[in-house]
C-alpha cells in the first residue's frame, strides 16, 4: 500500500514542489499551485482501494487506517499553509475566512481586532488537544477567520439557528450552537467526520466522535449529528474545497479528507 501512495506522490511531485517553492517567497506573495483536476475514482485503485466496498464500521476503520499516516505540522506552521491552502481564488494576496466569507490580506495574521486567526473547527476544547502537534495542528479542519468572529464561535457545536452578528457573513449562533453560511456548511460537517474518523483514541489522543447534542461542553464530541448529514448532502463538495484538499494531500499532510472524495461516506458510516 505504502509503495502504491509513494508512486501516486511521485505524479504530483510538480505541483508539491510550486507549492513549496510558493511558501519560500513571502506570504504576501505566496502562490499555491494550479491543484490536478481530480475525481473520486482518481484514487480508488490506489489510495482507497483498502475501504471501497466498504461500509459501517469496516469502513470507517479503513479510512482511520489509511488517513493516520500523514506528515504532522508545528502550530506555528499552520499560519503558513493556511495562506496557500484558504488563498482566495480572485486575490492572491488574501485568504478566505471560513464563517464571514470575507477576504482579507495574508499579512493581518495575528490575536488583534481586524486579525484573522487559526479555527479549530472540531473546537480544541472538546477533546482537551489544546494545539499541540496532532489533532490541534490538522489543517484539514483548521481555516483562517476573523479573531471576534471566532470568539463569537468559541467552542459552540453546530445546528441550525440563532441570530446573526457582526461580519457573520450569514453564519448564526444562540447560547449553545453555531450555524455556519450556507456556502460552508457541507465543508464544516465534512470536516467534523474527517475529525471522528482519523481521531479514535489509539495515538495518545481522546477519541473524537459526533452525536446528537449541543450541550457536550469539553467532552470529545461534538454534534449535531443529523444536523451534520443534512449539510453534507444539501451542500456538496465544490472547487474551492476540492482543491484545498489536494493541496493538503500534495504539499503538506498527505493525507485526504476522505467525505470531500466520497460525500456519501457519510451516509455509510453514520
Amino acid at each position: 500500500m505504502l509503495a502504491i501512495r509513494t508512486r501516486r506522490r511521485k505524479v504530483t511531485a510538480l505541483a508539491t514542489a510550486a507549492v513549496l517553492a510558493a511558501l519560500a517567497a513571502p506570504s504576501l506573495t505566496a502562490t499555491p499551485a494550479t491543484a490536478t483536476t481530480t475525481t473520486a475514482s482518481d484514487y480508488d485503485s490506489t489510495y482507497y482501494e483498502d475501504a471501497v466496498g466498504k461500509t459501517g464500521d469496516s469502513l470507517k476503520s479503513a479510512l482511520h487506517t489509511i488517513i493516520s499516516d500523514q506528515t504532522k505540522l508545528s502550530y506555528s506552521a499552520v499560519w503558513d499553509a493556511l495562506k496557500v491552502t484558504d488563498q482566495d481564488p480572485a486575490d492572491s494576496g488574501n485568504v478566505v475566512l471560513l464563517y464571514s466569507g470575507i477576504s482579507r490580506s495574508k499579512s493581518l495574521n495575528g490575536g488583534d481586532t481586524g486579525d484573522w486567526n487559526r479555527e479549530h473547527v472540531w473546537a480544541k476544547s472538546h477533546g482537551d488537544f489544546g494545539t499541540a502537534t496532532g489533532p490541534g495542528t490538522d489543517i484539514h479542519h483548521l481555516r483562517p477567520e476573523d479573531v471576534r468572529v471566532n470568539g463569537v464561535r468559541g467552542n459552540k457545536d453546530f445546528d441550525n439557528g440563532g441570530s446573526g452578528f457582526t461580519d457573520s457573513g450569514g453564519s448564526l449562533t444562540d447560547s449553545d450552537s453555531f450555524e455556519p453560511r450556507d456556502a460552508v456548511k457541507g465543508d464544516v460537517a465534512r470536516m467534523i467526520f474527517y475529525m471522528a474518523v482519523r481521531y479514535e483514541g489509539g495515538d495518545g489522543w481522546a477519541d473524537l466522535e459526533v452525536n446528537g447534542s449541543v450541550d457536550n461542553g469539553s467532552s470529545p464530541y461534538i454534534g449535531r449529528l443529523d444536523v451534520l448529514k443534512q449539510w453534507n448532502a444539501e451542500d456538496p463538495p465544490d472547487a474551492f474545497e476540492e482543491r484545498r484538499n489536494q493541496i493538503i494531500y500534495d504539499a503538506y499532510q498527505h493525507n485526504r479528507n476522505p467525505f470531500i472524495d466520497h460525500p456519501e461516506w457519510v451516509e455509510a458510516i453514520w
